[in-house]
């Protein structure tokens, strides 16, 4: 027994310190006293605190749990802030696709009005505005335009052909004065010719500078000047559909009951009456001018164009080289000689 206390005495006795080193440790009752101060002066569960720099660093490293718990609570209200800018964008979102939705359903219901009034004057049950003046004139106008393209179309072929022709007189003039030099019997005779063939070509390249002229003139009034004053008329006559469409609406709600359901119908449907009223009053306006502006204009340009057009071809055919040249200068067309689109490399230096 004397040896089992000795024992435990030593073994008590016995340490490593942090050194490695032995170190004796204090008695029983020592040890359980320092064991309650460390339990008591030890920091409680219930406020457990995060320490910087090792057991009893100074103050200003330690974070409280309190605080943790309102970082936590704040990052939950910046979460919170952060969603009100996606909600804000689905709110924006809504609002575009209700606007689209908006445009198609009027678009729907327009379309349908007018689909169902093209039908009802089609089939002549329904009543159409008739403006009986203008709608001549715009027939008259599209009569106008198919002849002036059918004009067009044979004043191209005859540049081509003509084109051809004059490319024919030079080939054969420089076939005729290769020959005057190889032929001394037919010098003077192949001589002569070689002439004429090449005035000829210098002719023929002054008419078709005419023609070509007269071509694009009559070009830009079809295709550019008649052309859009025949757009607008295409917005009329759209205009003056939907304007039908909805005074056929408004006439069939006046003859309907009249009570708290269908006024507010019949007020919705004299505004949209009176706003497509304007439009097509706005538009027949701009057709009736642009008309006159267009008669206007095509008398002039056409004075012109068959003045140049009849002098050049009579000067050519009669032979007058003079005139035909004074002509062209008395309307400024240029005559592009096929031999001076390039320079010569003298003339590059």
């Amino acid at each position: 027994m004397t040896d089992g206390v000795m024992g435990k005495a030593a073994t008590m006795e016995i340490a490593i310190n942090s050194n490695g080193d032995s170190a004796e440790l204090p008695e029983d009752d020592s040890l359980e006293q320092d064991l309650q101060q460390v339990m008591v002066s030890g920091p409680n569960l219930n406020e457990t605190s995060i320490v910087s720099g090792g057991y009893g660093a100074p103050a200003d490293g330690i974070i409280a749990t309190a605080s943790i718990k309102g970082c936590v609570a704040g990052s939950s209200n910046v979460h919170h802030s952060q969603s009100n800018p996606v909600s804000t964008g689905n709110e924006a979102a809504r609002g575009i696709a209700g606007e689209k939705f908006d445009v198609v359903k009027k678009w729907g219901m327009n379309t349908y009005k007018c689909t169902k009034q093209m039908i009802s004057e089609r089939f002549g049950r329904g009543s159409r505005t008739v403006d009986l003046e203008l709608e001549t004139q715009i027939e008259l106008l599209r009569d106008t335009k198919r002849k002036y393209e059918n004009v067009l179309r044979l004043a191209r072929a005859l540049t081509g052909h003509f084109y051809s022709m004059v490319q024919t007189q030079r080939a054969l003039g420089e076939a005729f004065s290769d020959l005057s030099q190889k032929s001394p019997e037919l010098q003077e005779e192949f001589g002569y010719n070689a002439e004429t063939q090449k005035l000829l070509c210098k002719n023929g390249e002054t008419l078709l500078g005419a023609v070509n002229f007269f071509v694009s003139s009559i070009n830009t009034l079809v295709n550019k000047t008649m052309e859009d004053t025949l757009l607008t008329v295409k917005l009329f006559e759209s205009a003056r559909l939907e304007y039908d469409a909805y005074r056929t609406d408004l006439e069939e709600l006046n003859l309907g009951p009249r009570d708290s359901l269908t006024l507010p119908k019949i007020d919705l449907a004299q505004q949209l009456h009176s706003l497509h009223k304007d439009k097509y009053e706005r538009l027949r306006n701009d057709v009736t001018i642009k008309l006159k502006f267009l008669e206007e204009n095509k008398v002039k340009v056409m004075h012109k164009q068959l003045l140049l057009f009849h002098n050049a071809v009579s000067a050519y055919f009669a032979g007058n080289q003079q005139q035909l040249e004074l002509t062209l200068k008395q309307f400024n067309v240029k005559v592009k000689v096929p031999s001076s689109d390039k320079p010569s490399w003298l003339e590059e230096q």
